[in-house]
């Protein structure tokens, strides 16, 4: 399949995905396209369903796992500057997918605009985490959205106003195949007041979470809001077990740390594991909540 003239400039055919992924594990991308302009998009959108393959997003890599064998089809790569500017507008920030939600956070605290610092510690971008309703014990990011600005699945630029929205438990209908932008709408405060609750959940989530290894986002979902799933794992005896270079991590059971010469499978093998023992030995099956591409 031969990329259109127009689109030669920004895809790459058979492009490695390790090395844009936290994980740092996985095949090739048959196509991978990394658009600079807002225009390019609908027309990855319009070449994608022409020829029938599926269109993957790839943000800041951080919550998904790509197989050994790659990814057939197109992954759009959400990293160019048009996608990545913040506009603070009295208690309403807009911002593009790609902005990293470390740094939006905090050009919020520093406006002395308050609900985003819920997410401090949670990596990605700004569109993975509204698609996804990123978010923890403190809060999720769903509600704080009011307007998303999406490429359909018609090629067509729309936005999906405050009452068109729903979200749940790490979900939302924002089934369309790109985001362009999230507008949000906040409370004002001090703030020094949104720093110091930032630096609070900060010192919690560093302690507990393995920052500094190959891996990315927790791999779970939690059954219910009163059972977790890293509580279950811890149960079922699984913290530190290990298969190949994949290990449960010993500092926060619902993460896999990658350790060198590790594979995908071998995640997606201890990923197994994990499952059928905490079924075997609490009752609860667990669902994947990362991506596996």
């Amino acid at each position: 399949m031969e990329v259109p003239d127009a689109l030669a400039p920004i895809v790459r055919i058979d492009e490695p995905l390790a090395p844009h992924t936290w994980f740092r594990l996985g095949g090739a991308a048959r196509y991978l396209a990394r658009p600079r302009t807002i225009e390019q998009l609908p027309a990855l959108v319009r070449w994608a369903k022409q020829e029938s393959m599926p269109i993957r997003i790839l943000g800041g890599g951080s919550n998904v796992l790509v197989r050994d064998e790659g990814v057939d089809g197109l992954v759009i790569h959400l990293e160019s500057p048009a996608l990545s500017d913040v506009q603070i507008h009295g208690r309403r920030i807009d911002a593009g997918a790609a902005v990293p939600l470390t740094a939006l956070i905090s050009r919020a605290a520093r406006a002395g605009l308050a609900g985003l610092e819920i997410l401090t510690g949670i990596p990605g971008t700004v569109g993975g985490a509204v698609r996804g309703n990123a978010g923890g014990r403190q809060g999720v990011i769903g509600p704080l959205a009011r307007r998303v600005v999406v490429v359909d699945s018609t090629a067509e630029i729309q936005a999906r106003e405050h009452d068109e929205l729903s979200f749940s438990y790490r979900s939302s209908n924002l089934d369309e195949p790109v985001i362009l932008s999230v507008e949000f709408e906040l409370d004002e405060e001090d703030p020094d007041s949104v720093v110091r609750r930032m630096r609070k959940i900060w010192i919690v989530k560093k302690e507990r979470q393995p920052y500094g290894y190959q891996s990315c986002g927790c791999i779970f979902r939690n059954p219910t809001p009163e059972i977790s799933a890293a509580y279950l794992i811890d149960q079922a005896g699984m913290q530190g077990v290990r298969i190949g270079g994949a290990e449960v991590s010993d500092r926060h059971p619902n993460f896999i740390v990658a350790h060198p010469g590790a594979t995908s499978a071998d995640v997606i093998q201890l990923i197994d594991h994990v499952r059928s023992e905490v079924t075997n030995r609490t009752g609860y099956q667990l669902e994947v909540q990362i991506p596996i591409w």
